[in-house]
């Protein structure tokens, strides 16, 4: 059975974070960060993670400008469903494309993300002709909360890894009449997504990436002799690895003790994602909003708050360093896209797919549906306008 879903944050949900806010005790800091506390752009103090300074000013903003009325209306704007697969109730949004002959795409985030990371791309992606583009590039988008995050809670039982999620979309696809698609993702997508093809290889038209954050482990000589841009992708990946998983080994070993400070302030919610938006966005952009707008980024922090869903995100991490199943290599045509601080490397990712698309940008990020939507929309029409 499939349910109508209309997103509603009781008023009382609202007032209980705005008090939090307020009374919120923020940590000491080092004298030699003390002097710069309210200059933002103090680059030196992200080495330790998310500046004092930098935080009482979103935090500022978060109570006297961003409005989550606002942003919840443009959610609800687009149909959004509930139906229980496998057990477990998962939330999507369903925007059906006008044009008769659109092509089912089933869309998944990751973490720190949300449905609302796709609100800029859907309109473009169903609706082609209202932006000036080809109608015959539309699709109907399917895009699901993943399991443990946004309103698919609560979790009903463990084992929800890449591979059963894969599983659900299928079903959901199935659910929804639709016996051929495609499929695209980031993060979180840029596995699942291809898995989805891996395990029904005769539905799925062509998958569409970007956004991953790892690449293949390398073999001897895999590494050696790169261009300059991929010895740029090394390099990065690498500083991440050093510096940037600090978050991940907590998700993916211990979950649920950080999560009890996730889901208890606000801002420690808000400065755990928003550390990834620096870190992850473009490069060439100091600032997190630099590179995504405050508002937008603040209604992904108000679903993770609103929806309790800090410790069951967590728990993808933790499931995947479990999990054992994993299918092999996809015969699926892949397309790729790649943003400054995405780390693929063609030669290493063609071991596990049938890459037959490949582009390189050289502005936006990890993020490129908030980033950079123009340009993620116009890649994902060009690598499906062959497979139609």
């Amino acid at each position: 059975m499939i349910e109508e879903f209309h997103i509603d944050v009781p008023q009382a949900d609202l007032d209980d974070l705005r008090d939090r806010l307020v009374r919120a005790r923020l940590p000491r800091v080092l004298p030699e960060t003390a002097q710069r506390i309210g200059d933002p752009r103090a680059g030196a103090d992200w080495d330790r993670g998310v500046p004092v300074g930098y935080l009482q000013r979103v935090v500022r903003y978060w109570l006297d400008q961003y409005d989550w009325r606002v942003w919840e209306a443009r959610l609800n704007a687009f149909p959004q469903y509930t139906t229980v697969i496998d057990r477990q109730r998962i939330h999507f949004v369903h925007a059906r494309s006008p044009e008769p002959d659109a092509l089912p795409l089933v869309l998944t985030h990751g973490w720190p993300g949300s449905v609302a990371e796709f609100l800029d791309v859907l309109g473009p992606l169903t609706d082609p002709r209202a932006y000036g583009a080809d109608p015959a590039d539309a699709f109907h988008v399917v895009a699901p909360s993943v399991p443990g995050h946004g309103y698919s809670v609560p979790l009903t039982e463990s084992g929800w890894d890449h591979v059963r999620i894969a599983r659900a979309w299928i079903e959901l696809m199935r659910r929804l009449g639709y016996p051929r698609y495609g499929a695209q993702g980031g993060d979180t997508g840029s596995v699942v997504s291809p898995l989805v093809g891996r395990i029904v290889p005769d539905r799925v038209v062509g998958v569409h990436l970007n956004g991953g954050l790892a690449f293949p482990d390398a073999r001897p000589g895999d590494l050696d002799d790169l261009d300059q841009r991929d010895q740029a992708k090394l390099d990065f990946a690498r500083t991440v690895r050093a510096t940037g998983t600090g978050y991940a080994e907590l998700q993916a070993t211990k979950p649920q003790t950080v999560s009890y400070a996730l889901a208890d302030s606000p801002i420690g919610q808000l400065a755990w994602i928003l550390e990834k938006f620096h870190d992850w966005t473009d490069p060439a952009r100091p600032l997190p909003e630099d590179a995504v707008p405050l508002d937008h980024l603040l209604t992904d922090v108000s679903l993770y708050w609103f929806t309790n869903t800090a410790a069951t995100s967590a728990n993808l991490y933790y499931e995947n360093r479990h999990a054992s199943e994993f299918p092999g290599p996809s015969t699926v045509p892949t397309g790729v896209a790649v943003f400054p601080t995405d780390p693929a490397m063609r030669h290493l990712l063609e071991r596990e797919h049938t890459i037959t698309h490949w582009a390189e940008y050289d502005r936006g990020g990890h993020f490129a549906t908030l980033e950079a939507p123009e340009l993620l929309v116009d890649d994902v029409r060009a690598f499906f306008r062959p497979l139609r």
